[in-house]
């Protein structure tokens, strides 16, 4: 018989029977490597039979490491017994394994499971928080992410669940908390990730919050959106604004928008504005930057 899968069997049956004793000079390391041999080889073996040896491995206890390969065999199987194994864990366990249990929930996507990780959210700490956003992340639970968002009592939950969303491109839901909770820089980074163009425009064309109004027109040019280079130049020639003009070229610069910024130097009378416009385009490396100063040094207007 082929040495590994000897190796296989003898794992498996050491499992079944809660491997209550190592083989006579085997170390303890040798004994957790048995074991993982044993839980690799459980995903190829029917669940029926796969599931009593890993609930008899948890009884038993083992490494963080040792736990967390069985959370994820667990997370493999589709039975609401292993279903609750992982809920138990993530509910009881400790370190990355408990961790590895609340995102294997999210994959497994076990209705009830799902449901009790708002308890578990709720009196997590931080890294356990982060846990369940990613597991409702995997399982695509746009709205319970959204709940979290709405609930957040401080800045560093809100906007762990508002990137969350973004990454989620749950475009309909961070324009409701916009209108439930305001503008924020969280808002206004999710938008970045999510590639919402729309939702930066409104608050680049909203002067009510004049530091937001300045990122948000940054940010149209890292999006890069439709028309985006023409917007930045309308929100610069209609504002009389230093902050909001600076921020629609630096907008003009991150979309590479040589030409634009070209237009409003030829456009300019005043030397501090062509100066700031000048060296846009030098720190762009763009092409006009020479022709630019070559005419500056002539003294052309």
């Amino acid at each position: 018989m082929h040495t590994r899968l000897k190796l296989i069997l003898l794992a498996l049956a050491a499992l079944t029977t809660g491997l209550a004793q190592a083989q006579d000079g085997n170390s303890a390391r040798e004994k957790e490597e048995l074991q993982m041999i044993a839980l690799e080889a459980l995903i190829h073996v029917p669940e029926e039979r796969a599931l009593p040896a890993v609930l008899k491995l948890l009884e038993s206890g083992g490494s963080d490491e040792l736990m967390e390969s069985a959370m994820f065999v667990l997370g493999q199987m589709e039975s609401p017994e292993a279903a609750q194994a992982l809920l138990e864990f993530a509910r009881n366990g400790s370190g990355d394994a408990r961790e590895e249990a609340i995102q294997m929930i999210g994959i497994n996507g076990d209705s009830s499971a799902m449901a009790a990780l708002a308890e578990i959210y709720a009196n997590g700490d931080e890294e356990i928080r982060e846990a369940v956003l990613e597991a409702y992340h995997i399982a695509d639970d746009v709205d319970a992410v959204f709940n979290i968002a709405m609930a957040a009592t401080d800045e560093e939950e809100y906007e762990a669940a508002v990137e969350t969303l973004a990454v989620m491109d749950a475009h309909e839901e961070l324009a409701k908390l916009r209108e439930a909770r305001g503008s924020s820089e969280a808002l206004i980074e999710a938008y970045i990730i999510s590639d919402n163009f729309d939702e930066l425009v409104k608050l680049a064309r909203d002067s009510s919050d004049p530091d937001l109004q300045a990122e948000a027109i940054e940010a149209l040019g890292i999006v890069d959106g439709p028309n985006a280079g023409d917007i930045l130049v309308e929100l610069y020639k209609n504002s009389d604004d230093r902050d909001v003009r600076e921020a629609a070229v630096e907008g003009l610069t991150f979309g590479d928008y040589d030409e634009a910024i070209l237009e409003l130097y030829r456009g300019s009378t005043s030397a501090r504005e062509k100066g700031e416009l000048l060296e846009a385009l030098v720190i762009m490396n763009s092409d006009f930057a020479m022709e630019v100063i070559d005419e500056a040094l002539a003294g052309d207007q």
